[in-house]
């Protein structure tokens, strides 16, 4: 899949502590989203589609990534 990223919007987490170790994300056209590392702005991105995006937000919200 080929997205232009070249306007998109980046935004940190509200909860991030200000350095630049996070990851970035960018709401883009067509539902999808944007992943970057903040480190590396000019690095690759992954783009998510918005099935792809909600079945991973789900899992977050449902402990499914949580270290035992």
């Amino acid at each position: 899949m080929n997205v232009d990223l070249s306007g998109a919007r980046w935004f940190k987490s509200t909860r991030s502590s200000g350095t630049q170790d996070c990851v970035e994300v960018a709401h883009l056209d067509g539902g999808m989203v944007g992943v970057r590392d903040s480190k590396n702005p000019a690095g690759p991105a992954l783009v998510f589609t918005p099935g792809e995006w909600q079945a991973f937000t789900a899992g977050v919200a449902d402990g499914e990534f949580e270290r035992q």
